[in-house]
């Protein structure tokens, strides 16, 4: 079967961006990916459904992108940040797709609100200040002036946090961001690297004689990549941003498990974790402002 004629299906209904093709690729992600009738579908579904079907259209254009690329002569932009302050993406990718009215269109015959469906969106818990916001926009800059361009970052669990008032004064809660997934993320669970922290050094011996110094980390976490397509405004470049999530190399620990240690069995997939758990971690004490330092170690190892 030729890949290509399929990804340049006009007709197809994850490809098609009329007014009928968007609208039946919207009621069939609905379905089939979330299981769910139209008649009984939230706002937050429509969303979801929407943001795969605009998903669906980025694609053909991001695996060209990344094809290209794989010319010896191509060189890319790596942009390496602690955060990206990226702002909410179905809005953007509708107006860099120029499918404005086509959306609209397709609302309209499903009987959606746009507005409303686009207020689902959460933002992203990426970044927080001018440092992430300028990164966001230099890899929006990037991709519609078709620089080919790759960003490397972490992929937050939470963002900095969310503002609520008690009895007059504010409380901060954990911004969940992820609780529903990321529709526009791809996981590579095929590409990660392990990352070591702490441990010793020791002086070992080769067959041929020769003393070397082998480090032995006392941690080692794994970074798993999770790419999102950043969307030229009208042109086919569709450059990546490539967040690392950290994670333990075993899951759990099913000796110490068995043993009756719960706590134990989990500690370290806990202290991995905890790497990515949070953008800009309170670092008044020591632990803090280690844990960014491992943050940073992090991310650029793995980049």
């Amino acid at each position: 079967m030729d890949l290509e004629q399929i990804l340049t299906d006009e007709s197809s209904p994850r490809l098609g961006t009329s007014p009928e093709a968007l609208a039946r690729g919207i009621v069939e992600n609905l379905f089939f990916v979330q299981g769910r009738l139209p008649e009984n579908a939230s706002a937050k579904a429509w969303f979801e459904a929407l943001a795969v079907t605009l998903r669906h259209r980025v694609m053909p254009k991001w695996a060209n992108s990344l094809e290209a690329r794989r010319e010896p002569s191509v060189r890319q932009v790596a942009y390496l940040s602690a955060e990206f302050l990226l702002g909410p993406h179905a809005g953007s990718v509708i107006q860099a797709l120029d499918l404005g009215d086509e959306i609209a269109g397709a609302c309209e015959l499903l009987g959606i609100d746009l507005d409303a469906v686009l207020a689902e969106e959460p933002e992203p818990g990426l970044g927080n200040g001018g440092l992430g916001r300028l990164a966001a926009c230099y890899m929006d800059s990037l991709s519609a002036l078709d620089y080919p361009a790759m960003g490397y970052g972490i992929r937050y669990e939470h963002g900095i946090f969310v503002q609520a008032i008690e009895g007059g004064r504010q409380v901060e809660l954990p911004d969940n961001w992820l609780s529903r997934g990321n529709p526009w993320e791809v996981r590579r669970a095929g590409l990660s690297y392990d990352v070591g922290f702490g441990g010793r050094t020791e002086r070992v011996r080769d067959g041929r004689g020769r003393v070397h110094v082998q480090w032995i980390p006392e941690q080692v976490v794994k970074g798993v990549a999770h790419d999102t397509p950043m969307v030229g405004y009208k042109v086919d470049t569709v450059n990546t941003l490539r967040l690392w999530r950290s994670e333990s190399p075993e899951s759990f620990d099913l000796d110490a498990f068995n043993k009756g240690d719960y706590d134990g069995s989990v500690a370290a997939q806990t202290d991995s974790e905890t790497i990515s758990k949070v953008l800009y971690p309170n670092d008044e004490g020591d632990l803090g402002k280690v844990l960014r330092l491992k943050q940073q170690y992090f991310f650029t190892s793995c980049a």
